[in-house]
């Protein structure tokens, strides 16, 4: 039944993304049409969750903050619709592994490897926990650029603005190579960095700096 909801959900959603933003998905025939699958997108406004579902014409489910969605009733109607509420500053074990699972299970996840939204549209470093879940799976990694929804809905403002918006999806990063490189902390810092890089690409932006290569590993993190 989530299903036929999830669709119609997502129909709805895509006439009114076209009719208020002139919405655009660019690259989606790199989405394959079956098997696990890690689609990982910038992220700078809440309208990204269902904007990057919007250009998926398979059903996604999105790892996201856990204080997302306000009263509990909300949050339970977007568990059963795709949501995976993960807890900040440490490795949520059991979101993770709801993503894992899916993924084992021929799904697409959906992961914004920054963490939390950025307050200026600018990149930031991704957090290690996508590589945990490739290093899980050896599933693909999609990158996507999402470029507009910070106009569409800033930081800060609770009113929506008629603003162009456009997702660019790339081709999948098989990262199985460097699965016999790299070990552990080495790994996750590897896969965080080449798809933020490559999200970059992607809206011809600068990448982020990431300054805590060579410290300590931040907590696992993902919304």
């Amino acid at each position: 039944m989530s299903a036929v909801v999830y669709w119609c959900l997502w129909y709805a959603c895509n006439l009114t993304a076209r009719l208020l933003f002139r919405f655009r998905a660019v690259g989606d025939r790199h989405i394959p049409k079956r098997g696990g699958l890690l689609v990982a997108a910038n992220h700078a406004s809440y309208l990204d969750i269902p904007l990057v579902g919007c250009g998926l014409r398979r059903r996604a489910w999105y790892l996201g903050r856990q204080d997302l969605f306000g009263p509990r009733w909300v949050k339970a109607i977007c568990r059963w619709l795709g949501w995976i509420p993960i807890r900040l500053n440490r490795l949520d074990r059991e979101g993770f592994g709801k993503a894992v699972s899916l993924i084992k299970g021929g799904k697409v996840v959906v992961i914004y490897p920054e963490g939390t939204r950025t307050p200026d549209g600018r990149l930031r470093p991704g957090k290690p926990g996508i590589g945990v879940i490739v290093e899980e799976t050896g599933c693909p990694v999609v990158p996507a650029y999402i470029d507009g929804a910070d106009d569409a809905l800033p930081m800060g403002t609770a009113w929506i603005r008629c603003h162009p918006v456009r997702v660019t999806f790339g081709t999948p990063i098989d990262f199985s190579a460097e699965a016999q490189c790299y070990a552990g902390k080495e790994f996750y810092r590897h896969v965080s960095r080449t798809v933020m890089e490559r999200i970059a690409e992607l809206g011809q932006v600068p990448p982020p700096i990431d300054r805590t290569a060579s410290s300590a590993t931040p907590p696992l993190n993902a919304e």
